[in-house]
């Protein structure tokens, strides 16, 4: 599990990315100003599992190998790591598809709401032309 905090033009966002066997998970937290250390620790103590179980895992075909490494190489790694800002490609998809399913779980919403409302419209309009004939 990684979790990426980086300022993006405007506001600081988090990332958390959990990569298990079946895929990869990534959740987007947008933190407003920059975020303090125990801001950052009360969103992985109560916000961050609820973020990843809402998200649906991106499954890839690609798996790592594991090898041993050698402790300065993995230091050089880690230090690269550090230095760069932002998020993986793979996790930005990710993230990319969660929002469109997202979206069209919101569409198909507002769509059936809206036929909803038009049948409401309909039958208000159908009885009062039946009450307008009845006194006829």
């Amino acid at each position: 599990m990684k979790l990426t905090v980086y300022y993006d033009d405007q506001f600081w966002v988090g990332v958390v990315e959990e990569r298990v066997q079946t895929g990869l998970t990534v959740a987007r937290h947008v933190f407003g100003s920059e975020p303090h250390d125990s801001d950052v620790l009360w969103f992985v103590n109560h916000v961050m599992l609820d973020l990843l179980t809402g998200s649906k895992p991106l499954t890839y075909d690609a798996r790592p190998k594991v090898r041993p490494v050698n402790p300065k190489r993995l230091a050089r790694q880690v230090s690269k790591e550090m230095r760069v800002q932002g998020v993986s490609t793979l996790s930005q998809q990710a993230i990319k598809e969660n929002l469109k399913s997202l979206k069209k779980e919101r569409h198909v919403q507002a769509r059936l709401e809206r036929d909803e409302l038009a049948r409401k419209k309909r039958a208000i309009v159908t009885s009062k032309a039946k009450a307008k004939h009845r006194g006829k």
